[in-house]
């Protein structure tokens, strides 16, 4: 059998608010509930369970892989929200895109403060 990634857990204060922003911002179907969690569904199989968790939320960082289509309607959403987004990791260029292998990408933060980015190409994919 191949290894791949099944789902992960995403700790957040409000599930329901972090797994609607997700689904929201990436044009998702609503998120479906399997026990405690919120499970936001990927075209690839892989599903970010949302779970309600105690205490500090430790930022992580989450990458998608989207087509140009999805990236245009992402990239309007962050627009019409005004939510400040960055072409780097670092957070030195605001409210830029990086061009990357020939793709398109950026960063913002959810509402936990995960650093999210889209990206139409694999990096080291030029």
């Amino acid at each position: 059998m191949s290894v791949q990634l099944n789902h992960t857990i995403v700790s957040c204060r409000d599930k329901t608010q972090s797994a609607a922003f997700l689904t929201d911002i990436l044009g998702r179907p609503p998120a479906t509930t399997f026990g405690p969690f919120l499970v936001v569904e990927l075209d690839n199989g892989v599903s970010l369970d949302f779970w309600d968790a105690d205490g500090a939320i430790t930022p992580q960082h989450y990458a998608f892989l989207i087509g140009e289509a999805e990236f245009d309607a992402v990239y309007a959403r962050i627009q019409a929200n005004n939510q400040t987004y960055w072409a780097d990791p670092g957070r030195s260029q605001a409210n830029e895109i990086n061009r990357r292998d020939g793709g398109r990408g950026f960063y913002f933060e959810d509402p936990d403060g995960h650093f999210l980015e889209v990206l139409t190409r694999p990096y080291g994919s030029r």
